[in-house]
Formats: C-alpha cells, structure tokens, sequence
C-alpha cells in the first residue's frame, strides 16, 4: 500500500488579469501564435500576467498537520485549489496519496429543492462514500449538525449557517485517509465552532496528513505541527507554527529602520520559562538591544512592550520603560528583565517590542515580535482571568 501524503515540489500557478481577449485587434495576434506555435514559455509572463503562487513546495507525512497562513490574496487558497485538483499548476507538480477529504466550500454542492437527508446521500455519494457505510454515520452526521427538526425540509430553506453545518458534518465523518481544510474553523455559532474545532483535531491526531488554511492563529498555534507562512504567493517563512505567527503578525517588516537611524535598537526578544503557559501564570521574558544615542531627542524615547491577541488583533496591554520608571544606560548595550502575568483567556498572543517616541506617543521602530500559547487554566468567561479562589463550608442547619 502507497504511502499516503502530500508533496507540493517547485509549483507555480500563473493568472491574467481581465479578459485575455478583448477585441478582435487583440485575438488576431494571438490566433497567429497559437498556429505558428510561438507561444512564450510557461514561465515567462505576458501582459496582463501574474503569479498566485510562485516556487512553493512543502510534504506534509502522516502525523504532520501543516499550517498555510498569510493575508488575503496570498495564495493560501491557491495552493489548496491545485491539491485538490481544481486548478492545475503552471510549472512544477502537486501530488495527493490517499482518499481526500477536502473541507471547502462544505455546503456548496447542496441541491436547493432537495431535503437535508437528500443531499446527505447525495454529497456522500459524490465523495466516493458507500451507501452502506452512509446509512451508518447517517444518524452520527445528522446529530452532529445539530439540525434534527429540519433534516427532512429542502435546504433552499434552510439558514447559511445551517447549510454549513451539515455540510461540514457530512465532510467530516468520511473517515478521510489525508485531510485538506480551508477556513471552515468559524463555521455556525461558538457552540458549533468548538464542536468543529474538536472534529478537526481529533482527525489530525489519528495520524493522517493534514494541511489547513486558517486565519485563526490560535487554531493554527494548536492544531500544526509547523506552518508557511505565504506572501504575494511566495513563501517567506517555513518552520514551527508560533514562529511562522510571529513573522505575520509583525507584517515581514522590511521598511524596519536600520540600528544607526534610531538612538534605541531592540535586536531580541526571548521566553525564559516553558511555552504554552496556563491562563493566569507568569511568563519570563528577557529583551536585549542597544542605545545609540545618536538623535538630539533620544531623551525622549522608550522601549515599549506589548501584547496582542492573535485571534482578534487587538492589543491587550501595553507598557514602556518610562512609565514603569526604567531607566537605560546612557549608551550601549543592555538587556530588559520582563515578568508578565498572562491574565487573558486561552489563545495565541504575540508579545510586540520595539522603541516608541514618549511625547508624540508614536512608535520610532518595531522590534522583534514573538508569539505565547496560552492554555486554559482555572475555568471562566470574560476578557480577564481573575484567579478564583472559591472555598465552600457547610452551615448548620436553623
């Protein structure tokens, strides 16, 4: 038996802007080429042309779970599309061994006039599933959906959130052998989305290769076993997925102002203690960098740290040298001491540092950025972990 898998070698997938041919000036031209057989390489751009995704390769093996992260229009969705073989690569190959069960687009193959239990049998047919093995997760695929009272109504009907939650229950009781997903994490209510979340995990841990797309970086953070991060479809970073979190989150500064144009450089930032840490402990942090003083207002300048929410982007806390009463040295290098106490809710935060400007309030440089997993710790709900501590004692009866 075949290995299964995903291999992903030197591909490539090139697009034109536009219609190719407007007008009959333009068709004529390229009518006579396409006879005279002058057509460019593949990998030569033409007017209007442009690559989605350019050199990116990657394997993904049983038990790797693969993250695919970046902005919109990076090419992550690209890359999942030639996986399944909707688009076909321009240059290089894409290659999936084992039966794929592909988590896009869940709910668009549903036929409006037809029942919820209809199109049960008609997506899982369509899927390759047997109808044998369908009669038998029938039940199981109906109770996961959480759409019971509505199975036998036609789906024209139904709401979109209950479209994608049966199609994601179909989707994912396929016993699939190599799992492709593409942002299908915040699919229906919190109720739903967790119930997901947890389907997803529980088939990346049996051990079949997984390769998903998310901008949810907490999922990220807990599903992969490392990430690419993509930008304007090339891949600008490769390794473990809190790494590849961090670099997006900074934004691959690459305007980052050079140590001789600012008076304080930060060069590194670094955990002390283990990551994840549980909600509500401390995290050690060390902070190096240096102090140039070569601008006439250095006085005025403070190295600031912060913490944002790889979830929602916002930032959460955020303190400088100043406000704390920190005094740097006069010139040279120096290394920061930080404690903080991670009194947020469970997910991924990036710890940001950098040199702000005290009195415009405006930040001078960015430093480097590194990303905390935070897991969950005594059970609560909220924006703030506040410690609980709850004794109960019995009294006597009046």
């Amino acid at each position: 038996m075949a290995t299964t898998g995903i291999w992903f070698e030197q591909v490539s997938k090139k697009f034109h802007r536009g219609e190719l041919h407007d007008s009959l000036r333009d068709l004529i031209p390229a009518v006579a080429r396409r006879i005279m057989g002058k057509r460019r390489p593949a990998d030569q751009l033409q007017e209007g042309d442009f690559w989605a995704v350019r050199n990116v390769s990657f394997t993904v093996m049983p038990g790797e779970t693969l993250g695919i992260i970046g902005g919109n229009g990076a090419g992550k969705s690209t890359v999942l599309k030639m996986l399944t073989q909707i688009l076909r690569p321009t240059l290089g190959w894409a290659k999936v061994e084992g039966r794929i069960g592909a988590l896009i687009e869940i709910s668009a193959g549903f036929h409006p006039d037809l029942t919820g239990r209809e199109n049960v049998f008609l997506q899982g047919s369509i899927r390759g599933m047997p109808s044998s093995k369908l009669r038998q997760q029938f039940d199981s695929i109906v109770s996961f959906s959480g759409i019971e009272d509505f199975i036998d109504t036609p789906v024209k009907r139904y709401s979109s959130g209950m479209n994608a939650r049966l199609g994601f229950a179909i989707a994912a009781h396929l016993d699939p052998e190599v799992l492709i997903i593409d942002e299908v994490l915040s699919v229906g209510d919190f109720g739903f989305q967790t119930k997901a979340f947890n389907r997803i995990k529980e088939l990346a841990g049996s051990g079949i290769p997984v390769a998903i797309v998310s901008h949810q970086m907490d999922r990220i953070a807990t599903l992969c076993t490392k990430a690419i991060l993509l930008d304007h479809g090339e891949v600008m970073f490769e390794g473990e997925p809190t790494a590849a979190i961090a670099q997006y989150t900074q934004g691959l500064r690459r305007n980052r102002p050079e140590d001789g144009q600012t008076p304080i450089v930060v060069r590194r930032i670094q955990a002390l203690n283990d990551v994840p840490v549980l909600s509500g402990r401390e995290i050690a942090l060390t902070l190096s960098g240096a102090v140039i003083r070569t601008a006439q207002d250095s006085d005025s300048v403070s190295v600031f740290v912060s913490v944002r929410s790889a979830q929602t982007g916002n930032v959460v806390f955020s303190t400088t040298t100043a406000r704390l009463g920190v005094v740097l040295p006069q010139e040279g290098e120096f290394q920061l001491d930080i404690s903080l106490q991670m009194n947020v809710p469970s997910g991924v935060y990036m710890v940001e540092s950098g040199v702000l400007d005290d009195r415009r309030a405006d930040v001078v440089s960015q430093g480097p950025t590194m990303s905390v997993q935070v897991d969950p710790g005594p059970g609560f709900t909220g924006s703030v972990q506040l410690n609980p501590q709850i004794s109960v004692a019995s009294l006597p009866a009046v």
